[in-house]
């Protein structure tokens, strides 16, 4: 997922030659029965599970049934579905920043979240230290992580250099290993947006949690929708924005 690349290292008043480690990223093509669908620019990996979380978080698929085949070959992932006439939306370029085109959301379109998973605060900051204790971090600091959890039991860990791809993995790994996502929730080293409340919703995932911030937007949307927000998980603190019954608050 990286290369080494040459560089000049200045440190001080000293200045050196130095190859330093680099995180790649590369043009993805998808093609979806034959139509393009979009270009995503990301970490080449787990591809599989990208496209399938990507399918389902654009409700193109309503699971992993309706995918009769994925061929993978240099830089273009082809699927057939078994709906071969399902209207795609606009052609999308997705950046490794952002979460696509989408500027607006509509809650009243959205589903809400059905599940009755809770889990601890402690739960939390222990799966935190483990899953964002990342080796590819530390040697590149160039990515971010997304795990997909049950307590501190760890289901799956992407590592992209859009939170987002890293998002649509750990969903297309929950699908295609039938994991029951009501029961589950995601740890995210980044931002949490609008964007990835709306693929949480979609996904029934009930909690997202988030060593950083979130937006106004994403709390506004979850808040409606109830899905439980959590900003700033580290160090023994958090801040629970929205439907906080589903944390248990230690003693």
């Amino acid at each position: 997922m990286y290369k080494q690349l040459p560089c000049k290292r200045v440190d001080g008043e000293k200045c050196e030659d130095h190859l330093h480690e680099v995180i790649e990223e590369v043009p993805l093509a998808l093609f979806v029965n034959g139509r393009h669908a979009m270009t995503a620019m990301m970490s080449p990996v787990m591809l599989e599970e990208f496209v399938t979380g990507y399918l389902f978080t654009e409700q193109i698929i309503k699971g992993i049934d309706e995918i009769e085949s994925i061929k993978i070959e240099k830089n273009r992932m082809s699927v057939i579905t078994t709906n071969l006439f399902k209207v795609l939306g606009p052609k999308k370029t997705i950046l490794s920043g952002c979460g696509g085109s989408t500027s607006f959301i509509d809650t009243e379109k959205l589903p809400k979240i059905q599940s009755d998973y809770r889990v601890t605060a402690q739960e939390i900051w222990n799966a935190g230290k483990a899953v964002l204790n990342s080796e590819l971090h530390r040697i590149t600091g160039g990515i971010h992580i997304v795990a997909l959890l049950d307590g501190e039991k760890i289901l799956a860990v992407s590592e992209d250099i859009g939170r987002h791809n890293a998002l649509d993995r750990v969903i297309g790994f929950g699908l295609r290993n039938k994991i029951d996502l009501s029961k589950t929730y995601v740890l995210v080293s980044g931002r949490i947006s609008s964007e990835m409340v709306r693929k949480c919703l979609v996904a029934n995932i009930p909690i997202i949690v988030s060593r950083g911030a979130t937006t106004t937007l994403a709390v506004d949307i979850a808040a409606k929708t109830g899905l439980t927000v959590v900003g700033f998980s580290r160090g023994g603190k958090m801040n629970i924005y929205t439907s906080p019954e589903r944390v248990i608050c230690n003693k």
